[in-house]
């Protein structure tokens, strides 16, 4: 249940910005399956290291990793979702170059990818998690964002979502 409704807000904060910058109703419809299933290689990782409260082994640490490569393994053979695999599998690469799994950097990272990664860490901030006290609050995870713009984050990206929640209301 957890993971769905992470998985269902990434989708709509997603296609959000997606929409902002201009994407078509094609786009949008990939970026918005690309969000809701990035998550879907975790299906192959134990509850007991996903739900973990206690820090990580390197090893359990490795597997948490592995998801986005998993993903990707189980949605490739399903044709209709083949716009969505990049996305999946680069989402955690951050703008820098240290992320994974390939450590892309800046513009090598696919554009859905750097869209899902602004909306993915915004959720976990914002959301109760087994390995945390607590959750950030809005304008907390903001800042975080603010913070890592052209460092995990595309500088663009984190300044579209900024626009759009200052245009709402706080949720």
């Amino acid at each position: 249940h957890y993971t769905y409704g992470h998985s269902k807000k990434v989708s709509g904060y997603a296609t959000e910005i997606a929409r902002a910058m201009g994407y078509n109703e094609e786009r949008l419809s990939t970026i918005r399956a690309a969000a809701l299933l990035h998550d879907i290689g975790k299906i192959g990782i134990s509850d007991g290291v996903l739900l973990k409260s206690t820090s990580l082994t390197p090893d359990e640490f490795e597997s948490i990793r592995s998801h986005p490569t998993l993903g990707v393994a189980i949605l490739k053979h399903v044709a209709g979702l083949s716009g969505c695999l990049a996305a999946i599998q680069y989402h955690h690469e951050r703008y820098d170059g240290t992320g994974y799994p390939a450590g892309l950097k800046g513009e090598n990272i696919p554009l859905d990818a750097r869209i899902l990664a602004v909306a993915d860490a915004y959720d976990a901030m914002t959301s109760l998690r087994p390995y945390r006290d607590g959750k950030m609050t809005e304008e907390q995870a903001l800042e975080e964002l603010r913070r890592y713009a052209g460092k995990q984050f595309d500088e663009r990206i984190v300044e579209v979502f900024l626009r759009l929640k200052e245009k709402r209301a706080p949720e």
